[in-house]
């Protein structure tokens, strides 16, 4: 019944108005309000609130809201409420000004963000999302990383505390109002208190803690390890605490060795998909518990630790026999190494995050050092291959401009960088070399010799050591029996023929870096076979575990090779490898094509309806390969060598300079070989000094590349040594040769007339045309053309439909 026609005695008016604060109504309001509520909520008490009441109100149903939405995973719920909760919050700034920012508000800002990041790393459920929901959790990802770049030292402080520090009184501004955060925060109440299947007790009050005891709660401890809905994080918790309760009670090292063996364990058992990486704060305390237990094994020779110790034969008292604890530190270094490559696959390389990550490279080098270190004096010789290997993958691909000044025989730049040098001690080329050259001696598997050699060669050739490089390829043999190594050595064989093929373009080899680079540049999949990616064309021909295996193959970014520096170097090299060579052969029926992906960028080029500048680096290779056929080497060079192709490729290698001097010389000489092939037929003799103002190349030089020509009978002249003149010997076909050449071209035009007779009778394709699609009146033009071309004595028949007799299919993709 409504409180309008309630009746009562003044004592029970008196008593409702003293416990109820109602709030002054304007007259005429009281019974339009009164009768709308219903006979439930007669008894609710109406109190005068506050503006920040209200606001505190108004953001806590929002954040309800949005709690809701990530439980059943309605992202376009969560970005809709997320835009209100903003303008809510803005609507705050007086109160926020003057109270703070809420702790709830902090809360949601963090757990909000951490959802939507997991939800973005499950590609199998983002797959499943229908298309809005898909495009709002993009949406909303992206508002929330800058939205919380405002709160990010707030952000940072709310995940430092401790879970107690959360639970605030309810109703202050400063309180989560809806618990540790709605319904999904019961969800985390529920996990965190099934801490494992039961939740070991730690000791009883008066327990005497020894060895056996410890012993006894560890193996508590680890019995719920791997088990459905053990909490992780509380275990390692638990393995901490009896770690300090052991040190506490001087138990010794061999306890405290074991129990940090079992820490690093559960570290990385925390994500238990292996696609998954380790988050900041377990990777930093990753590091943290392996260097501690290196510490422990330094400061105590007493302790041996191995794989092949049984458990019943440990020694973890503290007596007069040696400590024997059960454990592999090899193992863990190494899973340790395969984290961080994970880290750094799964991290944008284009953001700060990357390049902070990227500087722990200097502690897992540190940590593989330490290691280094003590298994030479504890290890056997498969363990120190091991970690060898682990070494060298960390120095391999590291160019040390230092080590390249010393190779080059260039002193050091100043004198504090010479004193730098002095006391940093051995190079990276001594380093290698030490660690290659034990491998190679001790190593009885054959993948970690395998790795050792490639990694050795591509040191080498990252550092101009060009003939080191190429013997120990050469010696090692590996090319014969790469196939069939697993899919990591093949991507590190590519990596090194790839390097190796740069390396020799440096060096002027020009015909060693293409052979080096044509396998990888052929087969149009550069990128995946260097692990730097996978091709979209062929996604469909794996499934999404075959997906799964190939990414987390993939090179993370900072060793990467640059794509378009390796696309350019084997189109530079094709160009001043093909140009002369067509030049030389252009009317040879039977010319081979030395670089098909090069002759398809000149078709390309030659398709183009207009003609203007270039403006790819593409582009630029055809445009100097078309002014090089003309023997025009100043244009060709103007083309290679500009400011757009420096900060794309020259500027990229060290001793750029030099690299520029020699790409001149050979578009020099290149041009000069082209020219003498192209107009050797316009002239009786040339003097070499015409030539070498010409092409700007000294007299010997041009006397050399002459006389090679010569030798090589690919120019038919001599040299006249007193006038310094080459003289053209002509070669006129004899008369048989010229009746052979009347009879052949009378014989094409017959057939020629032949064939467009045919042609109009039945068309080219004459069952085709037979089945009624077309007309002889229908048929198109394009197949009744039929070219006979004579060259050196042979007819070609450029026509898409046949081959005949004598007559050869020059170009069967005519139409």
């Amino acid at each position: 019944m409504s409180r309008f026609f309630a009746t009562g005695s003044d004592s029970e008016s008196e008593e409702s108005s003293s416990a109820d604060e109602i709030t002054p109504k304007a007259p005429g309001t009281t019974l339009k309000q009164s009768l709308l509520l219903s006979d439930d909520e007669e008894d609710t008490k109406r109190v005068v609130r506050s503006a920040k009441d209200k606001r505190f109100e108004e953001l806590t149903n929002l954040i309800k809201t949005i709690r809701n939405a990530m439980k059943i995973r309605d992202m376009a719920k969560c970005l809709e409420e997320f835009e209100q909760l903003c303008r809510a919050f803005l609507k705050s700034k007086n109160i926020v000004d003057k109270e703070g920012v809420p702790s709830f508000y902090i809360r949601l800002l963090a757990d909000l963000e951490d959802y939507l990041n997991l939800l973005w790393e499950d590609k199998e459920g983002k797959k499943k999302m229908n298309k809005n929901n898909a495009k709002a959790l993009s949406t909303l990802r992206q508002k929330i990383r800058k939205y919380n770049r405002d709160y990010e030292t707030e952000i940072t402080a709310y995940k430092e505390e401790s879970s107690s520090s959360e639970d605030d009184d309810e109703g202050g501004w400063g309180s989560d109002p809806v618990g540790s955060g709605s319904e999904s925060s019961d969800e985390d109440q529920g996990k965190s208190a099934s801490l494992a299947v039961e939740k070991p007790k730690m000791f009883a009050k008066g327990t005497e803690i020894n060895i056996p005891v410890v012993v006894k709660k560890l193996n508590e401890i680890l019995q719920a390890r791997g088990k459905k809905g053990t909490d992780r994080a509380a275990q390692i918790e638990l393995f901490n605490a009896l770690a300090a309760i052991t040190a506490e009670n001087n138990l010794g090292q061999g306890i405290l060795v074991k129990i940090k063996f079992n820490i690093i364990a559960s570290l990385y058992d925390y994500n238990p998909n292996l696609a998954a990486f380790m988050k900041p704060d377990m990777w930093k305390k990753c590091l943290d518990c392996i260097n501690e237990l290196l510490d422990i094994l330094f400061e105590d020779n007493n302790i041996f630790i191995g794989e092949n110790i049984a458990e019943d034969s440990e020694n973890l008292a503290i007596s007069e026999q040696p400590f024997r604890v059960r454990g592999c530190i090899l193992t863990l270094v190494e899973r340790m190494d395969e984290e961080f490559t994970k880290i750094m696959q799964n991290t944008d390389p284009h953001s700060q995050e990357y390049v902070d990550n990227l500087k722990d490279e200097g502690k897992v080098c540190n940590i593989i050092d330490r290691l280094l270190d003590y298994l030479e004096t504890k290890g056997s010789t498969e363990e120190i291959c091991r970690v060898y290997l682990r070494r060298i993958m960390h120095t391999y691909y590291k160019f040390d401009y230092k080590t390249h000044r010393r190779s080059l025989g260039l002193p050091a730049e100043s004198k504090s960088e010479q004193d730098q040098d002095e006391s940093e001690g051995e190079d990276s080329a001594i380093i290698m070399d030490r660690l290659c050259k034990f491998i190679y001696a001790k190593d009885r598997t054959d993948r970690i010799r395998t790795c050792a050699i490639l990694c050795h060669i591509y040191h080498h050739a990252l550092h101009s050591r060009w003939y080191q490089a190429r013997d120990l390829m050469l010696m090692s043999h590996l090319q014969d029996n790469i196939q069939h190594a697993d899919p990591p050595v093949q991507i590190l064989y590519n990596r090194t023929m790839v390097q190796l093929g740069i390396c020799a373009f440096r060096q002027g080899m020009i015909k060693d870096a293409h052979n080096a680079l044509l396998d990888i540049q052929s087969s149009g999949r550069a990128k995946e076979l260097l692990g730097q990616g996978l091709l979209m064309r062929n996604m469909q021909e794996r499934n999404a575990e075959q997906e799964k295996i190939e990414k987390r193959r993939q090179v993370p970014f900072h060793m990467h090779i640059n794509l378009e520096l390796l696309e350019c170097v084997y189109l530079v090299s094709a160009m001043l490898l093909e140009i002369p060579y067509m030049a030389a052969h252009e009317f040879d029926a039977r010319r081979r094509m030395i670089s098909k992906q090069f002759h398809h960028q000149l078709r390309v080029g030659e398709r183009q309806p207009l003609l203007g500048p270039p403006e790819s680096m593409r582009e630029h290779v055809v445009a100097a390969s078309k002014a090089m056929k003309m023997g025009d080497w100043r244009t060709c060079h103007s083309f290679i060598i500009n400011e757009k192709m420096n900060s794309k490729v020259w500027d990229l290698f060290p001793e750029t300079q030099r690299v520029r001097e020699m790409l001149v010389r050979k578009i020099q000489e290149e041009s000069l070989r082209t020219y003498l092939f192209t107009y050797s037929s316009v002239y009786d003799s040339i003097s070499m000094h015409t030539l070498s103002e010409m092409f700007q190349l000294e007299i010997p030089t041009v006397h050399s590349i002459i006389s090679k020509m010569i030798i090589n009978e690919e120019l038919m002249a001599s040299l006249d040594q007193p006038t310094q003149t080459v003289v053209m010997h002509r070669t006129e076909p004899t008369s048989l040769q010229n009746m052979a050449l009347q009879l052949a071209e009378k014989l094409g035009s017959l057939v020629e007339n032949n064939e467009r007779v045919f042609d109009l009778k039945q068309g080219v394709y004459g069952g085709y045309f037979n089945r009624g699609e077309f007309s002889p009146k229908q048929t198109p033009k394009l197949f009744l053309s039929s070219k006979i071309t004579y060259q050196k004595g042979s007819y070609q028949q450029k026509h898409g439909g046949y081959q005949r007799g004598g007559y050869r299919n020059q170009n069967q993709n005519n139409y």
